[in-house]
């Protein structure tokens, strides 16, 4: 899931999602941007991949109920 899908869930159109990269640029700056959103692929990444292991685990342990 990309970030424009996101936005699109939370219902935000062009004008928001611009409004809001403005407001980001005028806060962190351009050279803390890159930064910002490695740190958050990072953190979707990880949030990702725990979500997968409690599911797996959760199959896991229904199959040996089985």
């Amino acid at each position: 899931m990309n970030m424009l899908s996101i936005f699109l869930i939370l219902g935000l159109g062009g004008q928001e999602v611009i409004l809001i990269g403005l407001i980001v640029l005028l806060l962190f700056g351009a050279k803390k941007i890159p930064e910002l959103m490695k740190g958050l692929g990072k953190g979707i990444r990880e949030f990702k991949d725990a979500s997968k292991e409690v599911k797996d685990s959760i199959e896991k342990g229904l199959d040996e109920t089985r």
